[in-house]
């Protein structure tokens, strides 16, 4: 049962790699339809509050509820401890605070909320059902230079993340309307601050955990983020005349 069952993540994780790809090429192809991109006659539009709180909840009751399930025997070890926490912290954020402090977030597509619901599921479970169950440590290996890097990448990544985040929101004054080109942090040099540091997060997190299960979930985050940050970047680039032309998509001083 223990072999099937871990036969069963590692495919899992493969699957997701190649999910990975395909959600590349069609959003590079079709676009993604969130936010100031919906059309407005989209039908069963959920608003931003709610879905976000929606889509992104599984990622913290599915990992209490698979480890509250079972004897998770390998969360006996700190290595295993630590990751599963920094799977939990980044979500816990996005699902119960980030939708509290978006102010006036565009309506989204029930359609998109339902298929981030049931990514975060699937990645919820594979993540914590791995960890908990068959993800095997040296009692050292939070002493281990990849684990020490990938923890502060995760964590520079979650920051990052955290501050972009509240550029985003802050950049209309009380009573204006209308878009803005953000200001301050790394928006000075990326058009997509906020998805850059999800990407140094997860690359973090894949690196600490050393895994293919990791390793899938960042490659999946920079495919996903990577599409939906060259279509911001073109929309800055056509919608504002003076809009830096020196700034990056998501990487910078690379892409």
């Amino acid at each position: 049962m223990k072999l099937a069952e871990r036969f069963v993540l590692d495919a899992l994780a493969y699957l997701l790699c190649v999910l990975s790809c395909l959600c590349f090429v069609g959003l590079k192809l079709v676009g993604s339809p969130y936010g100031r991109y919906a059309s407005p006659r989209s039908a069963f539009r959920l608003p931003a509050r709610a879905a976000w709180a929606m889509q992104e909840l599984p990622s913290v009751a599915v990992p209490l509820f698979v480890c509250a399930g079972a004897a998770s025997e390998r969360l006996q070890r700190w290595p295993n401890r630590i990751l599963l926490a920094m799977f939990l912290v980044h979500y816990a954020q996005r699902s119960l605070i980030f939708p509290f402090l978006i102010r006036g977030g565009k309506p989204m597509p029930l359609c998109l909320s339902v298929l981030a619901f049931m990514f975060c599921t699937y990645n919820s479970y594979l993540q914590s059902r791995y960890l908990s169950q068959y993800a095997v440590y040296a009692d050292d290996w939070i002493t281990d230079p990849r684990f020490i890097t990938g923890f502060v990448l995760w964590l520079v990544g979650l920051l990052i993340n955290i501050h972009s985040d509240h550029i985003l929101r802050n950049l209309r004054k009380p009573g204006e309307t209308g878009y803005k080109i953000p200001r301050g942090g790394l928006f000075e040099y990326i058009s997509a601050a906020n998805y850059f540091g999800e990407v140094v997060e997860w690359c973090g997190y894949a690196l600490a955990s050393w895994s293919i299960q990791g390793g899938a979930f960042a490659l999946f985050t920079f495919c996903f983020l990577f599409t939906r940050a060259q279509h911001h970047h073109q929309w800055y680039l056509e919608k504002f005349e003076d809009y830096p032309k020196f700034r990056k998509i998501i990487i910078p001083f690379l892409f």
